[in-house]
């Protein structure tokens, strides 16, 4: 928490000081109009207040655009807005956030101040202005971190964030929240359901960890199917805030493990990336017992994550939830497919990102990435002459002339220096499948094909050299040449057959998203955990909470 705050006496002297320099605009008024916000007065005001001076440059623009009218005032009353944002303000915790960063201005005594006021119509000026000075401070203040992140872009890039920021106008959202009707009773909106979904879910964890937290599974808690045991009650306790409480499973008080807790468990292992075998073992105990406090803290750095994501995804895009190890595809807004994927293991990370899909690819050549051409083909090359043509792959000039690997002075290799490209024709034995999907980035990262499937089959599927490997090539393939004239699945299966690499352009790009979230939630706030893949919770958790 920043402890950063004007003093009250400070704060009078100051706001008298301000009216003064106003007074003279105020005094070509007639007495019953409302006062207008003068620019000087805001830009001081917000100026002394380091958290407030911020975010000055949208106080200014905020007044500028609505004429310098007051907006927290109608006929010298105030707004029921007021009333719905103060309360929003005590309740910051529930988004992870701490409240006493923005009650930086003591609205009570303020506002029964100016309740007070009988026919003093300059002190009534007067206070009208310190109050909307403040409660637009105060909100431009709290909805930056609220809705945009409570760390900057440079702290979002240090935890490996490299996804266009969302830049809210908070002017705009503002503006939007004083004409919102408070009969329809004024909601604070994220800019994402997901955010709303976490938000739910640590309210659930709260109660637990109230209650006391969830009971320990013991470490070697083994039982089967049909058994009676103790560890079943602290099971199915563990599992409610997975079903949720009226889940018929949890409701039997049986000590027996029956089939339905045996199918619960296997599905809880299932969404939580674990191997699922329905059985309790050493990796879902470990799952099971990281504390209620550790999952809380992962849902608030997920939430702040999700501050970061754009306003809006579009109506059409493809994401990829690292960590998930998951697709998605959506189309509408609504999820049009998903599927499995394998991103890249620790050392050769897969990149958080976000670009646009132009091209797929059918039979491609693999093109050998510099790091792996040094350090992996160079001394199979050196100590079997005939690596290359075992592996079909072949060097081409930059023209694209096949030479000989035996000419090639494979010194420079992996550096800039290197004149040549190592390749891998199409065909079955190609690491990259028969399709690739590119979206033209400096990383040289893009999804693909693979003909190592059976891998798919594994829990955590952190294999690749960092781009993302896709479990249905051909049905992603299809539906993104959809409305391309010509290219139906059959055309798609003849082109491979060729053997011969094709390059077709969507009929338009398709926004592509590589996120990172270890927690997601559905509407009802039933939460999933996936495993910190690349430690960019340990990052981001560091960054965070030295915020608050």
């Amino acid at each position: 928490m920043k402890k950063i705050s004007l003093t009250t006496q400070g704060l009078t002297l100051f706001v008298v000081l301000l009216f003064i320099l106003s007074a003279s605009s105020c005094s070509k008024r007639k007495s019953g109009e409302q006062p207008l916000m003068d620019s000087t007065y805001i830009v001081q005001y917000m100026s002394a207040e380091p958290r407030f001076k911020d975010e000055l440059y949208w106080g200014k623009l905020f007044y500028k655009e609505r004429a310098y009218e007051l907006a927290w005032f109608k006929g010298h009353e105030l707004v029921p807005q007021a009333e719905a944002f103060i309360d929003e303000l005590s309740r910051a915790g529930e988004d992870g956030l701490d409240p006493k960063d923005y009650q930086l201005v003591d609205f009570e005594k303020l506002f029964k101040e100016f309740k007070g006021i009988k026919r003093d119509l300059e002190k009534r000026d007067s206070l009208e202005l310190e109050i909307d000075a403040a409660l637009t401070a105060s909100y431009l203040n709290w909805s930056s971190d609220y809705y945009r992140g409570l760390l900057g872009p440079s702290e979002a890039r240090k935890a490996d964030w490299d996804i266009k920021l969302n830049k809210m106008n908070l002017s705009n959202t503002l503006t939007k929240f004083l004409n919102e009707d408070v009969k329809d009773d004024v909601d604070f909106r994220p800019n994402h359901p997901e955010y709303a979904n976490l938000k739910k879910a640590l309210a659930n964890f709260r109660e637990v960890q109230k209650a006391g937290g969830w009971p320990k599974i013991p470490a070697n808690a083994a039982v089967r199917e049909g058994q009676s045991s103790p560890v079943v009650p602290l099971l199915k306790t563990r599992l409610s805030s997975f079903l949720g409480k009226d889940s018929t499973v949890i409701k039997d008080k049986s000590e027996v493990f029956s089939s339905d807790l045996k199918a619960a468990l296997k599905k809880f292992q299932e969404t939580s990336g674990l191997t699922a075998t329905g059985s309790l073992n050493a990796e879902t105990i470990r799952f099971m017992n990281i504390p209620v406090e550790d999952r809380m803290r992962q849902i608030i750095i997920n939430m702040e994550r999700w501050r970061w994501i754009p306003e809006s995804f579009g109506s059409d895009y493809l994401i990829v939830n690292i960590p998930e190890f998951k697709l998605r595809v959506y189309e509408q807004g609504k999820e049009a497919m998903n599927m499995k994927v394998i991103v890249g293991k620790e050392l050769h990370s897969t990149p958080i990102f976000n670009d646009k899909m132009e091209h797929i690819v059918l039979a491609p050549y693999w093109n050998i990435p510099p790091g792996i051409l040094k350090d992996e083909i160079v001394p199979a090359v050196t100590a079997n002459p005939g690596y290359l043509a075992a592996r079909d792959m072949e060097v081409i000039t930059s023209d694209g002339t096949v030479v000989d690997p035996g000419s090639v002075d494979w010194s420079a290799a992996g550096t800039s220096g290197f004149k040549y490209t190592v390749r891998r024709r199409p065909g079955p034995n190609n690491d990259l499948g028969n399709v690739k999907f590119i979206f033209p980035n400096s990383r040289n990262i893009y999804l693909h094909d693979t003909p190592a499937d059976q891998l798919f089959n594994a829990s955590k599927r952190d294999f690749s050299h960092g781009c993302v490997r896709v479990e249905k090539p051909i049905d992603l393939a299809v539906y993104l040449l959809r409305d391309v004239q010509g290219w139906n699945k059959s055309k798609i299966m003849d082109q491979i057959a060729t053997g011969e690499e094709k390059y077709v352009p969507l009929k338009a790009k398709l926004p592509v998203y590589l996120v990172y979230f270890t927690a997601s939630a559905d509407a009802d706030g039933h939460v999933r955990f996936f495993d910190d893949v690349y430690d960019h919770d340990k990052k981001l958790k560091s960054l965070y909470f030295s915020k608050l």
